[in-house]
């Protein structure tokens, strides 16, 4: 019998001076995740790009639940996103993507 994997969905603002893709984001989040917290925090928070919105400048990450303040602590901690500075803001955060991007449709 396998256990559900609990987890969650965090909606990430994308500020700065260039445009970002979603690959870009997600690489800045990682390598921030694993200058804090090493290899094997890293592989804890199964960390997952879900969407980005290059409209909006808004990603979507999916992460475990327990790794969620893990995760939110590398987030805000990026400075720059492919070699230019950049500041990455949570906007939500969900247990299902369904009731996250409700929260944040109506979000500039």
């Amino acid at each position: 019998m396998t256990r559900y994997v609990r987890r969650r969905y965090i909606a990430v603002k994308v500020d700065g001076n260039k445009e970002f893709d979603g690959k870009e984001a997600f690489d800045a989040v990682w390598n921030s995740l694993t200058k804090l917290f090493g290899e094997h925090g890293a592989s804890l928070a199964e960390l997952f790009l879900i969407e980005y919105n290059q409209e909006k400048r808004q990603a979507v990450f999916r992460c475990s639940h327990k790794a969620l303040d893990l995760v939110k602590a590398s987030i805000v901690a990026v400075t720059e996103v492919a070699n230019e500075k950049a500041c990455l803001q949570i906007i939500k955060v969900s247990g299902t993507l369904k009731s996250l991007r409700t929260k944040t449709a109506n979000l500039p």
